[in-house]
């Protein structure tokens, strides 16, 4: 049937997982921020799938989440937008669109059903955890958002499947190990010995508070800084001084440290609390699995909530769990195909 091509198709991130087989996963992230260039999607979605040596024979499945991104008045416009690049690129009947039901449609269905398909990315990486982990807590913290599901007797049991109903559900966080603001995370942090506001101007995010803290590799740091200066622990340095409304002259390492530390700390709690809600309608699981670019934020967290930790990196590779979505989908068509032929 030729290999599988998994896409998750987001707004700020293109993640591509190619499957052969007999061979390892081939992984792309390409940073990509659709509202800054949306003509430009069906061209990346192209030289990601010839960075990963994809050919015409290859199977797609394609999940997505830049339907949310502020370029689209809707989502249905969103998931439109999004199939028409994908079908610039590929053969339409070698798509296959995953949706919020856990199934695989044709682009043509998936058109006339857009919000079946949109945000359906944590689906897939729950299912596919699912068929491992009998019962568990997925927590998968990217760059942006943070999604935590219930997975029971290898069921996944979501109670929200829409972006507004996990919201309120708590089983997605908007908070991430990159892009978030530091002001999302906390209104006040130690400074001198008293509490200190925190300013609300996007000077800085929690993606520089993990590359202070080492956390973070500056390589990791995929997302465009607040003040368009490298990604650099000196330089995060400075973005997070002008948290206090201060500068480097102004604040001293230490004082860093503790801002940096304070609002590291208040992610980890928020993520924490959201845990404990969700778990508190399974409280039968006792483990956490944890994917992601923070999925050090991830492990503390579900610590704090009292799960043990075991990283989905272990099963799939350090690589392909920072794309987890793409290589989840990839692999749950690969099954589907299977199935269909046998």
């Amino acid at each position: 049937m030729g290999s599988i091509m998994g896409w998750d198709v987001g707004g700020v991130n293109l993640k591509g997982a190619r499957l052969m087989a007999g061979a390892p996963p081939k992984v792309a992230l390409e940073p990509f921020e659709l509202q800054r260039a949306p003509a430009c999607l069906s061209s990346t979605l192209a030289a990601v799938a010839q960075a990963l040596g994809c050919n015409a024979e290859d199977h797609h499945a394609v999940t997505m989440t830049a339907e949310l991104s502020q370029f689209f008045r809707t989502k249905r416009e969103g998931v439109d937008f999004v199939l028409d690049a994908v079908e610039a690129c590929f053969a339409s009947d070698r798509v296959h669109v995953f949706g919020t039901d856990g199934r695989f449609r044709p682009v043509a269905e998936a058109r006339l059903h857009p919000l079946r398909v949109a945000a359906a990315n944590w689906l897939a990486t729950a299912q596919l955890v699912a068929q491992a982990a009998e019962s568990c807590l997925l927590v998968d913290i990217g760059s942006t958002t943070t999604d935590i599901i219930p997975i029971v007797s290898g069921e996944v049991m979501a109670t929200g499947r829409t972006d507004p109903e996990r919201l309120a559900s708590g089983e997605l966080v908007y908070t991430g190990a990159l892009r978030t603001p530091t002001e999302a995370v906390a209104r006040m942090v130690p400074f001198r010995g008293e509490p200190a506001g925190v300013s609300a101007e996007g000077f800085a995010t929690l993606g520089d508070v993990h590359l202070w803290l080492g956390a973070l590799r500056p390589e990791q740091y995929v997302a465009p800084t607040p003040d368009g200066r490298p990604a650099t622990r000196a330089y995060a340095g400075e973005r997070l001084a002008r948290v206090l409304c201060g500068d480097r002259e102004m604040l001293s390492d230490a004082e860093l440290d503790a801002v940096a530390r304070a609002l590291a700390d208040a992610q980890v709690a928020s993520v924490t609390a959201s845990i404990e809600r969700v778990r508190a309608r399974h409280p039968e699981i006792t483990t956490a699995v944890v994917t992601g670019l923070g999925d050090f934020i991830a492990a503390d967290a579900a610590r704090q909530a009292g799960l043990a930790v075991t990283r989905l990196a272990e099963r799939l590779g350090e690589s392909a769990a920072l794309v987890a979505p793409a290589a989840a989908v990839a692999t749950l068509l690969e099954q589907a195909l299977a199935k269909s032929v046998s």
